[in-house]
């Protein structure tokens, strides 16, 4: 057993993170068989550290836990059979739940761990696996968006929807965001998006038909569900593919079948963890496409707040409050 001691965000009871996080001193937690621990840098957040604090996550860890899905840092330990992973090791991960990545030191399993070569920015890879290793298997593996096809992103100021903006680009489509006021559409044309909509001031739907002359978008990215996806569905074009992500929404929309099989176009599920568990190559191959676009400048992950350890529980706040744009990364430690 390691006997040093660690900071660590900590919820003891459900409820609201910045009513049930503590920061608290805390053993280390050990590796076990196929796992390592990871000494954490810069942790990156995600609507799940909400849902996982308030117990409406689908991961349920036992309390109390310390939230914080993925993060940069350094291999402190390895357990048994951890494959290739050594101490000293940089790497970015998925982090296993209790011991997440906002506390100084992580677990996660030995196959959500990948390499992160020198030269790139800690705060820059720190949120790659979530947000746009999703997308990537959004777009490419599930979506097949071609060069020159129409890409419709919702919520595309946000941490998801910026990297969808920038991994459609980068993938030669045309890109259309949608954003709530006129902040946040400025930010998706400086992302990329050949067309920006505010949502609160014009139907997204119309616009997007009016702009491929009645056509509709090839590709929807929606991780917005409820209303978004209804209106999604009039603005779809011939064999099109409605991604879907998530329901920041919070309402899970119905799908009237009938519909679908009219107009001919698909409605398909993007759930990243069952490649980890049926073709973890394929993620690897990912993560590595990935890193070489940020290397050469193709994707460059939009930072919206960057803040310490200290003020992460309220960084999870004003993430489920809608009030950021792109990814929230949170300093854990410098200089390891």
């Amino acid at each position: 057993m390691d006997s040093r001691a660690m900071r660590a965000w900590q919820a003891k009871v459900l409820g609201p993170p910045q009513e049930v996080l503590e920061l608290v001193e805390a053993p280390l937690p050990e590796p076990g068989p196929g796992q390592v621990r990871i000494r954490v840098r810069v942790a990156a957040l995600n609507w799940s550290d909400d849902l996982v604090c308030r117990g409406r996550y689908q991961v349920k860890p036992p309390l109390p836990f310390s939230p914080g899905m993925e993060g940069t840092g350094v291999i402190d330990a390895a357990g048994d059979d951890a494959g290739p992973w050594r101490a000293g090791d940089r790497v970015v991960a998925n982090m296993t739940l209790p011991h997440g990545a906002l506390a100084e030191f992580a677990i996660a399993e030995a196959e959500n761990v990948y390499r992160v070569p020198d030269g790139v920015p800690d705060t820059k890879v720190a949120g790659l696996l979530i947000q746009y290793q999703t997308t990537h298997i959004a777009l490419h593996r599930r979506g097949g968006l071609q060069a020159g096809e129409t890409l419709l992103v919702h919520a595309g100021a946000g941490g998801m929807g910026s990297a969808a903006i920038q991994l459609g680009c980068a993938a030669g489509a045309r890109v259309f965001a949608t954003a709530g006021g006129a902040d946040k559409v400025a930010l998706c044309r400086d992302l990329g998006a050949q067309v920006a909509i505010d949502y609160r001031s014009e139907d997204f739907a119309d616009v997007v038909n009016r702009e491929t002359g009645g056509e509709g978008a090839d590709v929807i990215f929606d991780s917005v569900g409820g209303d978004t996806f209804d209106r999604s569905r009039k603005c779809i074009a011939f064999e099109g593919r409605i991604l879907i992500i998530g329901f920041s929404s919070g309402r899970i929309a119905d799908l009237p079948t009938n519909h679908a099989m009219v107009k001919n176009y698909s409605v398909v599920g993007v759930y990243p963890a069952r490649y980890a568990q049926l073709d973890h190559p394929f993620l690897e191959r990912t993560n590595a496409h990935l890193i070489q676009l940020l290397q050469d400048g193709a994707i460059d992950p939009l930072i919206g707040l960057e803040v310490p350890l200290e003020n992460a529980a309220t960084a999870i706040a004003a993430l489920a409050d809608r009030k950021t744009v792109g990814k929230i990364v949170v300093n854990v430690q410098t200089g390891v």
